[in-house]
């Protein structure tokens, strides 16, 4: 099976990531999936946005658990991309699977409540996959492995991925365990010996974040499930390119 390519927040490298522009833009690239975070606003909306605070991403501050959803989507998440002659929201979970609907894109959604820990979040995410009948294109994931283990009970039929920043030994081991069909590792922490094992054995790998051409090569060569980029068209090239 050829290796897939994940736009990681969107094409991240050329446009504000975790936005719909982003998420359109990595689309157009033919790239196979892309990747979101979500956290939960004060009045229990899923937004797709990385950190617990929008001070990075956006022209506010504050944490992302302080705005109710009409306040956020006051913001201007695109603030630091001056081409841009449009400004960007930051978008809901619903407003992404609404859009998903158009294309066959895979959906990687990244649960971010492992600093805070969002009551409901995995029964709000589920529920909108079900309600979009997603659940055969997306995959969720966390550093939270409490979060995904109970996204397994409420949702089985919902593939998760526990993220690894570290070298993990046999993580296939470790991801059947838990009933995950993936694993989402470091590509440092992903040595060609795991990467291969764990395939082996019914786990699929997709490291992040991977944008040097020389990282995707061995994760090409080595016939990785998928690696996740900011930059899919670079990935996309080097695909090719590994394909002669």
């Amino acid at each position: 099976m050829l290796t897939m390519i994940f736009a990681h927040r969107g094409y991240s490298a050329s446009y504000p990531e975790n936005t719909m522009k982003a998420f359109k833009e990595a689309e157009k690239t033919g790239c196979d999936g892309i990747e979101l975070d979500v956290q939960l606003t004060k009045d229990g909306e899923v937004v797709v946005i990385h950190d617990e605070k929008v001070d990075r991403t956006t022209n506010g501050s504050g944490y992302v658990k302080d705005f109710t959803f009409k306040e956020i989507r006051k913001l201007d998440a695109s603030y630091q991309h001056k081409m841009l002659f449009k400004k960007e929201l930051i978008p809901s979970l619903r407003e992404v699977l609404e859009w998903m609907k158009s294309n066959q894109l895979i959906c990687n959604i990244e649960l971010k409540n492992g600093i805070i820990p969002y009551e409901g979040m995995e029964e709000k995410v589920i529920s909108l996959i079900r309600e979009y009948e997603m659940s055969n294109r997306v995959v969720i994931s966390s550093f939270n492995h409490y979060s995904i283990v109970y996204c397994y009970r409420i949702a089985p039929e919902i593939e998760t991925a526990p993220l690894l920043a570290e070298g993990l030994y046999m993580p296939w081991v470790y991801a059947q365990s838990i009933r995950a069909k993936a694993i989402h590792p470091k590509h440092l922490a992903a040595s060609n010996e795991l990467i291969v094992s764990a395939m082996e054995n019914g786990i699929a790998v997709r490291p992040y974040t991977v944008n040097k051409e020389s990282d995707m090569k061995r994760l090409l060569d080595v016939g990785c499930t998928a690696f996740i980029t900011d930059d899919p068209v670079r990935a996309l090239r080097v695909k090719k390119q590994v394909k002669k």
